[in-house]
């Protein structure tokens, strides 16, 4: 379990990229980035908590300087590595930290766009890494289109095993039909395809909650069948997935 330091501070860069997995670099730019969005450091964890308030009292010379300079309307970019929707500073703690503290929206930076396996939602926190390591993990298995991935959300990282199983079990029975799914990526795109969105659209027609996620309403269907140790999806889907209320009933 993490501390509630580890909870409430930046994220670490190398440790946000190995849960949601390199995949190439996208480009870099100058742009205006969101404040907001800005969650991580490359290095200095210590000296700033997860607002970018200064917590080494040593640098409060330093960070009154900056802010002296920037009044005077003098702001270098800052230097940040973006995945997916999430930044880490680089160089320009102070001059985040004194943006955030102004109530600024946004701030001009050097941005590296690094892809992802996994896709980093603006959402994400600290506690949130677990379980997107977990996905990273899954989509290496089952890797979905990327028009999926940023929708992909689960509480659980021991969803996601059980979410790859699911493809993977699947598929082998296409091939006992005589289907060749070969190659991981056919594999997962007609699997979400002929497999997932099927009953996702019986899901949502019988009343799965609008506040869960695709992803989501169907991992609560597999809790079903497994508990019930279906063989086939029965006619009364939602019936049995959701209550009357649209709540997913006890999987045990």
């Amino acid at each position: 379990m993490l501390s509630r330091r580890q909870t409430s501070g930046l994220m670490l860069y190398a440790d946000a990229l190995e849960a949601f997995g390199r995949d190439g670099v996208l480009g870099q730019r100058y742009d205006e980035v969101p404040v907001g969005q800005i969650v991580g450091t490359v290095a200095r964890t210590r000296d700033f908590d997860g607002e970018f308030r200064l917590r080494n009292r040593a640098l409060t010379g330093r960070w009154r300087s900056v802010a002296a300079v920037m009044a005077r309307g003098v702001e270098p970019p800052v230097e940040l590595i973006q995945l997916g929707e999430l930044y880490f500073v680089v160089d320009g703690h102070h001059r985040v930290s004194v943006a955030r503290s102004l109530g600024r929206r946004s701030v001009t930076a050097q941005v590296l766009h690094l892809c992802t396996v996994a896709y980093a939602m603006a959402c994400l926190r600290l506690p949130d890494l677990p379980s997107k390591a977990a996905e990273r993990r899954f989509l290496q298995r089952v890797p979905l289109p990327d028009a999926v991935r940023p929708e992909l959300w689960l509480d659980e990282p021991a969803q996601w095993a059980r979410l790859a199983d699911a493809a993977e079990a699947w598929a082998f029975r296409q091939s006992r039909r005589g289907r060749a799914l070969t190659d991981p990526e056919t594999l997962a795109s007609t699997w979400w395809a002929e497999e997932v969105v099927p009953v996702l659209e019986r899901l949502r027609a019988g009343g799965a909650p609008v506040s869960l996620r695709d992803v989501q309403v169907y991992a609560t269907a597999l809790g079903a069948r497994d508990r019930f140790g279906w063989v086939e999806w029965p006619a009364d889907l939602a019936d049995q997935v959701f209550d009357p209320a649209g709540r997913p009933r006890a999987t045990g």
